[in-house]
């Protein structure tokens, strides 16, 4: 089996992916919250990954939060992992074992795909990027934590496509906190 790009986020009912905490007091849990459902989804997800591919936005921000967060299940995956920053510009800090790729995003990702490794490419948050990824049909599967919150505010993952993509539901589960964890892959034809 080759590798797949697989592409995570956190979204309200009707896909804002932007701040899925906004209008929440900060010392509560923000929508969707993380019960043990949500929990045991994303140890399951990072569990198959073995990279992650990150826009410069998304590698600034986490490159100076979660080595800050210790014993934190995800903390602990994105500070050990390879990640691969699509960037023209230089770093300007450095995060464990990381490497700057760019060029056409057919090409990134294709190179990404032949390089050694049994796990899937992971893409968490970096919505620019994923938004041009969709837009180009490189995302293999699409995994949606959906909050039960309606907001008017921020982008969604569809802002950037030309067209209607058709994809396929492979899973969902419903969490104790009332979200819904959607598992999508590219529709067939």
């Amino acid at each position: 089996m080759s590798r797949r790009l697989v592409s995570f986020h956190l979204c309200s009912l009707e896909g804002a992916v932007d701040d899925p905490t906004r209008g929440f007091p900060v010392d509560a849990p923000g929508p969707p919250a993380y019960d043990s459902t949500m929990e045991a989804k994303e140890a399951e997800l990072i569990a198959r990954q073995d990279c992650l591919l990150l826009g410069r936005g998304m590698y600034d921000e986490w490159s100076r939060y979660w080595p800050t967060v210790p014993g934190e299940p995800f903390a602990d995956f994105a500070n050990r992992v390879k990640k691969y920053v699509v960037t023209s510009r230089p770093l300007e800090r450095e995060w464990g074992e990381v490497e700057v790729v760019s060029g056409p995003l057919a090409q990134v990702v294709a190179n990404l795909k032949q390089r050694p490794g049994d796990g899937d490419i992971g893409l968490h948050g970096s919505i620019t990027l994923t938004q041009s990824l969709l837009a180009e049909g490189l995302v293999d599967e699409l995994q949606l934590a959906v909050a039960p919150v309606l907001d008017p505010a921020g982008r969604r993952l569809s802002d950037a496509l030309p067209d209607l993509v058709r994809l396929e539901l492979v899973d969902t589960v419903s969490t104790p906190g009332g979200a819904l964890w959607l598992t999508y892959r590219r529709a067939a034809g």
